[in-house]
């Protein structure tokens, strides 16, 4: 009797315990839950007031002649928050570039103890931030701006809000996903590397270079196959080795974060983000397609043509690949199905599109590129257009091939008055793409200004069509702000990882040594061009474009420099050669995006890609020693 009510106490007090920590969890959750709702709010407003001061500091000095002297300034300031905000959501949203292609084919259960291993080493890394990120903003109080005359920690306040941010939304997403016995698994072995790593610290500062391998090649290595967020991979590497080898602070590593997310061109990338999502809510881009498939659907692969002339318009406004086939795919598929066109091919076709419009201006690795690379903007800008049309022409002759046997007989030419009604609508989002290379090549205004004024022109124009056609979707406006913030946010968090990094790389002499083998590779020229392709190739199926271009640019375009490589050419050369990784199975993240905006499995689309892919290559290779195709309105 004695043991059984011992029993039943114990049963009450542990029911108690559970209690409490569901308890406990679920009012963190909800605590999460109303932060980021005033996060995502507070940053949609920055992301608005952003544009609203560059395109107003473009009016004034262009129309007016009269500089605004503090908009650059307040630009900055409100740009880093906007950063950071944007990471913190996308953390929550869980929308943090990673590669999940190994972690998605486990069972459920192995799925949620990487899940808790990933969430676990955010953690780990903000934890290690968060005293630095403080000591950060408190160094920077003594630095006063020039135009504001405000304490420069006041901007950097942005870093530590958004670690803490973060570790809430770290531990509210821990606590929905996570049960004892994997944050144990995951707690104890993440001790048992951690301290092998430091018990083995002499070893490391003994082995000279050749460490970079273990940290920035085998650990970082095995946290993004672990599915952990690219950004907080190269964090955790970029920790373990200053920890391990050097005697640096860590708050070296949030300085570099801070500048690497701190150039004034990279506020391109939120503001062109805002463009691509304007564009889908306000129908231009629907417009755009509807145009372009009366013009040429009836014809042998005609719709497939329009497929390309699609995503060669989209992708010079929006920016992202991923954008860019969300915003194509939705609108053109169904009609293209309904005409009997096979799913998997459009899937095929759409992936190695996608491959090969990164050149388009106004591209978010044309713009890290010049940030991080300096080179200029305007220059990548007027050399990326003939290396994507010789790309198009090319994957346009493959569509031919494949189509010659298609039957067409069921498939009505439209009348001129159709085709001439669909251009009269479409004729202002065709008008975007020149309007904003005009801008830019006149000198109305710079690559970072240049996407305000093609927002403005899309709320005007807009709103003009949206009173005979009734096309805006105002219900989805705020949804897709949130989601361009988010988008914003993963991408410049990994820039700003991927600096400090770098600086990692660079002070341990690791730059010297691969520039110093790169120019020494037999061949000169050509021989480091194909290296480069090679590499490349690699890179942007394990890192995407973007890393790969802040943690390898500033190390690779010197050396190319010096011999005697037109640093526009061999930006196309890169963005290329990363395009063909993306979106080349199996490891190519974007080949995986491709098929699920096109709602096909990639088991069907694996083989049709790959004829698409072979000419995208042979056509690199003929811009690569042809560097007259890139260079020629420079």
């Amino acid at each position: 009797m004695e043991m059984l009510l011992k029993s039943e106490v114990r049963t009450l007090v542990q029911g108690q315990e559970a209690e409490k920590q569901n308890l406990l969890s679920q009012s963190l959750v909800n605590l999460n839950s109303i932060l980021m709702k005033l996060v995502a709010l507070v940053a949609v407003l920055l992301l608005c007031v952003e544009s609203i001061i560059l395109f107003v500091g473009v009016i004034s000095r262009y129309v007016f002649h009269s500089p605004i002297f503090w908009s650059d300034e307040a630009a900055t300031l409100i740009f880093i928050w906007l950063t950071m905000f944007g990471a913190v959501l996308a953390l929550d949203r869980n929308e943090h570039m990673r590669l999940t292609a190994i972690v998605s084919k486990l069972s459920d259960s192995k799925k949620a103890l990487f899940e808790t291993y990933s969430m676990l080493i955010v953690l780990l890394f903000l934890s290690c931030i968060l005293v630095p990120s403080y000591e950060h903003v408190i160094e920077q109080m003594f630095i006063t701006s020039p135009a504001l005359e405000i304490p420069d920690g006041y901007r950097t306040l942005a870093i530590f809000t958004g670690v803490v941010l973060m570790m809430v939304s770290a531990m509210a997403r821990l606590s929905k996903i996570a049960n004892a016995r994997q944050l144990l698994l995951c707690l104890l072995f993440i001790t048992a590397v951690g301290s092998l790593f430091w018990w083995l610290t002499p070893v490391w500062q003994a082995m000279g270079n050749y460490n970079l391998l273990v940290f920035f090649v085998l650990l970082i290595g095995f946290s993004v196959l672990g599915a952990v967020p690219i950004a907080f991979s190269f964090g955790i590497g970029t920790l373990s080795y200053i920890l391990s080898v050097t005697d640096s602070p860590l708050m070296i590593v949030v300085g570099r974060l801070d500048e690497g997310v701190s150039h004034a061109v990279l506020l391109a990338i939120p503001l062109f983000v805002f463009l691509g999502a304007l564009l889908q809510i306000s129908g231009m881009a629907k417009n755009m397609i509807n145009f372009m498939a009366s013009l040429l659907g009836h014809v042998r692969g005609g719709l497939q043509f329009v497929l390309l002339g699609a995503m060669f318009l989209v992708s010079g406004i929006s920016g992202s690949k991923v954008a860019d086939m969300a915003a194509v795919a939705p609108a053109l598929f169904p009609e293209m199905k309904k005409r009997g066109e096979n799913p998997e091919e459009l899937a095929a076709l759409l992936s190695s599109t996608g491959a090969m419009t990164e050149t388009i201006p106004p591209s978010l690795v044309l713009i890290t590129i010049g940030a991080v690379c300096g080179v200029s903007i305007s220059a990548l800008f007027i050399g990326g257009v003939l290396p994507a049309v010789v790309c198009t022409l090319a994957i346009a002759f493959m569509c031919w091939l494949r189509a010659r046997k298609t039957d067409t007989s069921a498939i009505q030419k439209q009348s001129a008055k159709v085709i001439g009604k669909t251009f009269l609508i479409a004729l202002p989002a065709l008008l975007l793409p020149f309007l904003i290379r005009a801008c830019v090549v006149e000198g109305v205004a710079t690559a970072t200004e240049v996407a305000t004024i093609g927002i403005f022109y899309i709320i005007v124009v807009g709103f003009i069509a949206h009173l005979f056609q009734r096309q805006i979707e105002f219900k989805r406006i705020y949804g897709m702000l949130v989601e361009a913030v988010s988008l914003s946010g993963a991408i410049l968090l990994i820039i700003g990882m991927a600096t400090a990094m770098a600086w990692a790389l660079t002070q341990s002499g690791f730059a010297a040594t691969l520039i110093e083998l790169m120019t020494n590779i037999p061949g000169g020229k050509i021989g480091f061009l194909l290296v480069s392709i090679v590499m490349f190739i690699l890179l942007g199926s394990l890192l995407e474009g973007i890393p790969a271009i802040v943690l390898f640019g500033p190390l690779l375009f010197p050396a190319a420099h010096a011999l005697g490589i037109n640093d526009v050419h061999y930006s196309m050369v890169v963005i290329l050669a990363m395009g063909l990784g993306l979106f080349a199975p199996p490891l190519g993240v974007g080949f995986y995006a491709a098929c699920a905006i096109s709602k096909v499995s990639p088991d069907g689309v694996f083989n049709k890609v790959w004829g698409y892919l072979l000419v995208l290559l042979l056509m690199l290779f003929v811009i690569a020693f042809v560097p007259w195709i890139s260079t020629v309105f420079l």
